[in-house]
């Protein structure tokens, strides 16, 4: 790769890139990333548990396949396989796991296009290829890509999942008891908790607050008998992965509502790769940020093998560097290696699948709710022109009102229903549309 050391911010690295901790170390720095990123690692499949209406068997694999993809792809990421123009991977340490901006269209095909999980799947390996594909011509593509339309799928990948989290805080969609009061409060506790302990606590408490505020949660769930430990005794202790649990259905329509997720995780990926640089002290070129998102496209190829959706790069990760102070691969592989022994430990993966939802609910709205402000973020850094205006308000207005109103493009073609079945990719199709015919025009 050709790193360059350089200076972030005068900050010093405890450990740089290249330096290897010793085993406890690296170990305990290890298990520190995964508890980071966990939260992030295992709503995803708790999501599409829920939107899919999985016994909890089912959702024990869903959390389990999760977990082994994410430590294989934070493998691929971090260490870097081939060279060259075809080199995967950007070999600096990174922690991978879903993603949800692939819920919207999950959701989707699950449902709205009757796929089921077999349809999701296969619309994920799908969309990879061309993220593939794309990962070759990174330079060219960001132009249709400036700010203001960044900015405004990302809002809308908020915006989009926030009924989702409500949803959760009432006890599940279509549940007997939905919107129960002890509900309520429990995700109104969890909420509350993840913000108390991220804005006073100090160091690791900080950057593990979702973590620790939904173990909390989980544990006064207990002697409220709203948990069921009948099913983790009933989960063997370790189960070995099974290959395609829940089949593959390849299907054209299916990978419309993708579409749009993956040009997204493209351009986010960009940004926490350039970030990675920066704290990671190091210089990248365009083929090393490319390689990065060619690690996102082949997680992705990958993930569904043994049940597991879209992976990208975690950025919260990138945060953990310059707190910690720790660069270094050897830790992140380390990570990647507990995430894979975890994966084997159904009693563990049905422990945490049993959570109730409420629990979910209230750390969802965090962090959808954290990912629509990152896009606010980003409009705000947009230039304010009429056009950048008209590019906001039509991708967020129909993206909004195809979330609300979903029937509302059942009786179109079905290729042009299909690009709209979902918020997020109407939405999306709408913003780079109007940045490609729009003529600038200041006030």
């Amino acid at each position: 790769m050709g790193f360059i050391v350089k200076k972030y911010y005068g900050m010093k690295l405890e450990y740089e890139v290249d330096d290897k901790p010793d085993f406890l170390k690296s170990s305990l720095l290890g298990f520190q990333n995964i508890l980071t990123a966990f939260s992030g690692i295992i709503a995803v499949p708790l999501s599409i548990a829920a939107i899919a209406g999985t016994n909890v068997a089912e959702t024990s694999v869903l959390i389990s396949a999760a977990l082994l993809a994410s430590g294989i792809c934070s493998f691929i990421q971090t260490r870097g396989i081939f060279k060259g123009k075809a080199k995967v991977g950007i070999g600096l340490p990174t922690i991978m796991g879903t993603d949800f901006g692939f819920v919207p269209p999950a959701n989707a095909v699950i449902n709205t296009m009757g796929g089921g999980l077999a349809g999701y799947f296969g619309a994920t390996i799908m969309g990879a290829f061309l993220e593939l594909i794309l990962s070759f011509f990174i330079k060219p593509l960001l132009r249709f890509f400036p700010e203001v339309v960044t900015g405004t799928v990302i809002t809308l990948i908020g915006i989009t999942m926030m009924p989702v989290a409500f949803d959760w805080v009432g006890g599940g969609y279509g549940a007997e008891n939905y919107g129960d009061p002890l509900f309520i409060g429990i995700a109104v506790f969890t909420f509350l908790l993840i913000i108390f302990i991220n804005h006073y606590g100090r160091g690791f408490a900080t950057t593990a607050s979702v973590v620790i505020a939904m173990t909390i949660s989980y544990l006064i769930c207990i002697p409220l008998k709203l948990v069921d430990f009948s099913q983790v005794a009933a989960a063997p202790w370790i189960r070995l992965p099974s290959l395609f649990p829940f089949g593959l259905k390849f299907d054209v329509r299916f990978v419309i509502p993708f579409i749009a997720g993956y040009l997204v995780t493209i351009i986010e990926t960009v940004g926490v790769m350039k970030t990675l640089g920066e704290v990671c002290e190091v210089d990248l070129d365009d083929n090393d940020i490319a390689s990065g998102v060619r690690a996102d496209a082949i997680g992705s190829m990958l993930s569904p093998i043994f049940g597991s959706g879209a992976i990208q790069t975690f950025s919260q990760n990138v945060g953990l560097i310059p707190l910690t102070k720790c660069a270094s691969k050897k830790v992140a592989i380390y990570s990647s290696f507990i995430l894979i022994i975890m994966s084997f430990c159904p009693k563990f993966a049905t422990l945490v699948s049993i959570m109730p939802t409420p629990i979910l609910g209230g750390a969802g709205i965090l962090m959808f709710g954290t990912i629509l402000g990152s896009g606010m973020q980003a409009l705000s850094r947009a230039k304010f022109s009429s056009k950048n205006l008209m590019i906001i308000a039509g991708g967020i207005g129909v993206g909004i009102g195809i979330t609300m109103k979903p029937d509302i493009v059942a009786k179109l073609p079905t290729v042009i229903a299909a690009l709209f079945s979902s918020g997020i990719s109407g939405g999306t199709i709408v913003a780079v549309v109007l940045n490609i015919l729009l003529i600038d025009k200041e006030y």
